[in-house]
């Protein structure tokens, strides 16, 4: 069995930890605190070919798989993971399912354009009353004609106020349930289509997390993705190749706490001596190391299925459920370490506190994870 990276993936992982550390460290506390969209960063990612790293070549991006899609987003993550979430969400959630679904004419419309980065993409499913049930939607989508009229609002679209379009899931017959679930890309701009309440959050504040409101939004039917009545497979779809990616997140942030807290256990000195020389801290930092370390062979062997074409969806509930649980254990921790300074803004720990939290609810719930594993045992 091999662990070791290709040469390749090698340079990527050194490309981008350089850029995390020159271009994203120095400003990820002032994203957190102005929460303000980073823009520019997008920009000098898509320069650097990020923004196409796993669109094909066809379209003008660089064709990579899973593995250096996970590379990227842990060395991004390390260092802002608001911009790590932007990258991730655009090309894993929404652009993917254009990658694999899209017709011709969409790959060629919008894949291009967000390897340039003239566009980023967002993924609209939540609702109030569809969270973990997506057959339970009610944003509906009328026929007319061949087109089709969208009615209806969604909840917590990350990336949703910057995004230039969404893929919207929407239901053509509410009594098929999952049957009905049918996909949509929407432009920013298209009538009817509009921008609601800006949520509130406790962390990736440079991400923004808004309701999208259809009201008698028209769209073409060359703007349909897949078949109609596919759209939960869509989801699925997804879903399931982006929990490998939260999973990465999740890795990089824990990463960051621990070399943190690891680089204040040294310098800080208690009754006359670093307190990384007292065993309760060292058993703390011995756990955090083991846990991510642990996390990262769960998640980079879930990429390695996939990029495998072998099945991966239960390892990819793993690694999510896992590498998730594990960033609330290491911040937490690393925070403890820190002591009252660890409380305090001055400090990045508390930051990473607040990032990590979510990657234990979006794409999956941890309850939602279990779940999907307890299946793949039991069926």
């Amino acid at each position: 069995m091999d662990f070791s990276l290709t040469e390749e993936q090698k340079m990527l992982q050194a490309t981008v930890r350089d850029f995390a550390r020159r271009e994203l460290e120095p400003v990820a506390a002032e994203i957190d605190e102005s929460e303000a969209f980073p823009a520019q960063l997008v920009a000098k990612m898509a320069h650097l070919g990020l923004m196409g790293l796993t669109i094909p070549e066809k379209y003008s991006g660089s064709g990579k798989g899973k593995t250096e899609f996970c590379l990227a987003v842990e060395e991004l993550s390390r260092a802002s993971a608001s911009v790590a979430a932007i990258f991730r969400i655009s090309l894993s959630l929404a652009i993917h399912p254009i990658i694999v679904f899209g017709t011709g004419e969409q790959k060629e419309r919008f894949l291009p354009a967000h390897a340039r980065g003239d566009q980023l993409a967002c993924f609209a499913l939540t609702e109030a009353a569809a969270g973990s049930d997506p057959a339970a939607l009610e944003t509906t989508a009328r026929r007319l004609g061949g087109d089709y009229v969208l009615n209806g609002s969604k909840l917590f679209v990350s990336l949703g106020a910057e995004a230039d379009m969404a893929v919207v899931l929407a239901t053509v017959d509410r009594a098929l349930r999952h049957r009905g679930l049918t996909a949509f890309i929407v432009e920013k701009g298209t009538p009817g289509f509009s921008v609601g309440k800006h949520e509130r959050k406790l962390g990736l504040h440079g991400v923004s997390a808004v309701e999208l409101i259809f009201e008698d939004c028209l769209v073409p039917k060359q703007n349909r993705l897949g078949k109609e009545g596919q759209g939960f497979k869509i989801a699925l779809e997804a879903l399931d190749a982006s929990r490998t990616t939260v999973a990465a997140e999740a890795v990089g942030i824990s990463q960051a706490a621990f070399e943190a807290a690891l680089k204040y256990a040294k310098e800080r000195h208690q009754f006359g001596r670093p307190i990384a020389s007292f065993q309760a801290i060292q058993w703390l930092l011995a756990d955090m190391a083991t846990q991510i370390e642990a996390a990262r062979l769960l998640t980079y062997y879930a990429a390695y299925l996939e990029d495998n074409n072998l099945p991966f969806i239960k390892e990819a509930a793993m690694a999510k459920l896992f590498a998730s649980e594990v960033s609330r254990m290491v911040t937490n921790n690393a925070l403890q370490i820190h002591g009252g300074y660890g409380y305090t803004r001055d400090y990045p720990v508390e930051r990473y506190l607040r990032d990590a939290r979510l990657t234990e609810i979006y794409e999956g719930t941890s309850e939602m994870m279990r779940l999907t594993i307890a299946k793949s045992l039991i069926r």
